[in-house]
C-alpha cells in the first residue's frame, strides 16, 4: 500500500528541463560550442551536472572555466524568474492527493527551492525537500530516494516515486519503490510492470 509520494522536480513538478538546457546552450556558445538545448535535454535528462559537463568537455575538447557552474546557475535563476511554470495538472493533483509528499532531486537545494517558490508549489511540501548535493547520492543510485523515505518515516515499499527520466526510474526500482514514469509526450517505450502516466490527473490511479 502506497503511503508516501516522492516527486522528482525538474520535468516532473516544474517545466524546467528546457530552461536548464537553454542556459547551458547559451553558456557553451562562449566556448564556440553549438549544442541545441532540445538535443541536450533528451540526451542528458535526469543526469548529474558534473557528469554532463565532463562529457561535454571531452566531446568538444574544451576546458570550462572554474566559474562556469556558478555563472550557469545564475542564468538558470534568471530564466526561472521569467519563464518557469508548473507542469500541466501538477497544482491540482498536489491539492487533491492527501498522502504525505516530498521532493527528491539531483539539483542543488537552492535550485529546487527556487523552482518551487517561483512556480508556487512549495506550499505542498512543508519543507520536505531532499537534494543529491546534500545526501551525496545521484540517480541512478537509489540513495537519494532511500534517504527521503527514511526522513519521511516510511518503508521503501510504502513509497511511490514520480519521475520523468529513465535514470530516475532506475533509481526508484533499485530503491524498491513503486516507479511511476511521467511521460507527457510519449517519448519513452512502454516497459512491462512500469506505471506510466501521460498526465498528472492519472497519478491517483497509479498509486492505488
Amino acid at each position: 500500500m502506497i503511503k508516501c509520494i516522492i516527486f522528482d522536480c525538474d520535468g516532473t513538478l516544474v517545466d524546467s528541463e528546457y530552461l536548464c538546457n537553454l542556459a547551458l546552450e547559451i553558456k557553451l556558445k562562449d566556448y564556440g560550442v553549438e549544442s541545441p538545448a532540445l538535443e541536450m535535454m533528451e540526451r542528458f535528462r535526469g543526469g548529474e551536472l558534473a557528469t554532463i559537463l565532463n562529457a561535454i568537455e571531452i566531446e568538444h575538447q574544451i576546458n570550462l572555466n572554474r566559474d562556469f557552474v556558478s555563472s550557469y546557475r545564475s542564468l538558470v535563476d534568471e530564466l526561472f524568474e521569467r519563464e518557469l511554470k508548473p507542469c500541466e495538472g501538477v497544482e491540482s493533483v498536489l491539492t487533491e492527493i492527501e498522502l504525505p509528499k516530498c521532493v527528491a532531486s539531483s539539483g542543488p537545494l537552492e535550485k529546487i527551492n527556487k523552482a518551487l517558490s517561483v512556480s508556487g508549489l512549495g506550499k505542498h511540501f512543508n519543507g520536505k525537500i531532499f537534494s543529491s548535493y546534500v545526501v551525496g547520492s545521484w540517480k541512478p543510485d537509489p540513495g537519494i530516494f532511500l534517504h527521503a523515505a527514511k526522513e519521511m518515516g516510511f518503508l521503501p515499499s510504502e513509497c511511490a516515486v514520480v519521475e520523468d527520466s529513465p535514470v530516475g526510474i532506475s533509481a526508484a526500482i533499485a530503491a524498491g519503490m513503486r516507479p511511476i514514469l511521467y511521460d507527457p509526450n510519449a517519448k519513452h517505450d512502454p516497459v512491462l510492470h512500469l506505471y506510466t502516466i501521460r498526465h498528472m490527473r492519472e497519478l491517483q490511479r497509479a498509486i492505488t
